[in-house]
């Protein structure tokens, strides 16, 4: 069973995968904890996926190690493989992979021997019944793999991707969440300021005045006696003149009184967003599957 790199079996691999798998962040799934990215990946003489060449320098620093593919789940959309079950101790346990690192069935068997040790994270408290379980297999040792009839069928955890059952898919839906923020759409600025203007206003006054009237009397050219006729020189009569003048004065008084305030007008405003929800394909190829729904 000749191992080798993807891109050694096939120089055309991007297009018949559709994309590349190298370079995708890895994490371990269910703590979303990022512990290196893929360097590269190891088919077989068919082409079929044996193990991802995993890069952990986000975890153990300049450690390359070998992944067999059934402990692994890609997500294409989200560019990430999630590793199955993988802790940090299996992880220094696992033996360096180095570009020129042979991969025979001795170098697999060392691979797959550290994840067929059991995880840290399966040491939970068992039950009555496991506790028996387990407990029947203490002094029991593993058969070693038959070096000339292996086959990567015997170990489905390590190579088989659907021999995992607890695939999860987060299908995330967006919704509209409606709030309010105050902002400022302007002032208004309220004073006050003088204006002046040239007012009119008529005042009837008097003006007297000085008319002299002539006449000739009725016994005009009657003689009259000498005492009568008093002839006086220099006799003066005065007569005082007056006449009125306009006097306008300015007082003030109140016009109008404004009053100021606000109001708050009321109205309900539509607001239009798209928004997105994820939908499950499922491509069933003809098999038939229980379809169960549990929604809260």
């Amino acid at each position: 069973m000749p191992l080798q790199k993807i891109s050694e079996f096939d120089r055309d691999y991007h297009n018949t995968l559709g994309k590349d798998i190298k370079g995708m962040g890895v994490y371990v799934q269910g703590t979303d904890e990022k512990i290196g990215t893929v360097s590269d990946a190891v088919v077989d003489d068919q082409g079929a996926f044996r193990y991802l060449i995993l890069d952990l320098g986000f975890w153990i620093f300049g450690k390359k190690v070998l992944l067999p593919i059934g402990k692994s789940r890609i997500d294409s959309t989200a560019d990430r493989v999630y590793v199955v079950g993988l802790t940090r101790e299996q992880a220094e346990n696992l033996p360096e992979y180095q570009e020129h690192t042979a991969l025979d069935y001795d170098y697999e068997e060392r691979v797959r021997g550290a994840y067929r040790t059991p995880s840290v994270e399966s040491s939970a408290p068992l039950d009555a019944t496991s506790a028996a379980a387990v407990a029947s297999t203490v002094g029991r040792t593993t058969p070693s793999p038959d070096r000339n009839n292996y086959t990567y069928a015997q170990e489905p955890d390590l190579y088989d991707v659907s021999a995992h059952d607890d695939q999860t898919f987060k299908l995330y839906e967006e919704r509209l969440v409606a709030n309010k923020q105050r902002r400022k759409t302007g002032e208004v600025a309220i004073g006050k300021h003088v204006e002046t203007e040239t007012a009119r206003v008529s005042v009837p006054v008097e003006r007297e005045r000085v008319v002299i009237e002539r006449v000739t009397p009725q016994d005009a050219g009657k003689v009259v006696s000498a005492q009568t006729a008093n002839f006086r020189e220099g006799e003066v009569t005065h007569i005082e003149l007056y006449e009125e003048v306009a006097d306008v004065k300015k007082e003030a008084f109140l016009r109008e009184e404004v009053r100021v305030q606000k109001v708050v007008d009321k109205e309900t405003v539509e607001v239009q967003e798209t928004i997105r929800r994820e939908e499950l394909d499922v491509d069933t190829d003809g098999t038939p599957i229980v379809n169960k729904t549990d929604r809260v």
